[in-house]
């Protein structure tokens, strides 16, 4: 029972983290859209998501020199931000593009929302649970 709601904590815990991230790199983004040279980045959620999940090859594991010492990822702040491929390119050499930028940052801020009110959710159900409502 236990081990389920933590699996269930840790993906909400590993996407809130991710959305928070690519909300910062949309943002950087959309504050350098008139940097001269300036190339947009963005992150693939769900390659990075898995990741973090540990479901592909190449997570980084924390070694463990002990029996006694707890097991341990390497973090869903490891992601990596990705080029953004160029819509239309200006002359300057920047690829930003604020109709993107502005549509991409508004979905993962309700992708945000929806994780936390997931979590709250979660928690009020538990709560009720415990106190045998």
């Amino acid at each position: 029972m236990i081990s389920g709601i933590d699996k269930d904590f840790k993906f909400m815990h590993d996407a809130l983290n991710l959305r928070a991230y690519r909300q910062q790199v949309l943002a950087s983004n959309i504050a350098n859209a008139d940097t001269p040279n300036y190339k947009a980045r963005d992150i693939d959620f769900a390659k990075e998501l898995q990741r973090a999940q540990g479901v592909q090859a190449g997570n980084l594991n924390l070694n463990a020199t002990s029996s006694r010492h707890m097991q341990a990822s390497g973090g869903t702040l490891n992601a990596q931000a990705l080029y953004r491929a160029t819509v239309q390119p200006s002359i300057d050499g920047n690829t930003v593009d604020m109709d993107v930028e502005r549509a991409q940052f508004a979905d993962n801020a309700i992708h945000y929302q929806f994780v936390m009110d997931r979590i709250s959710s979660k928690g009020k159900t538990l709560l009720s649970a415990i106190r045998g409502e």
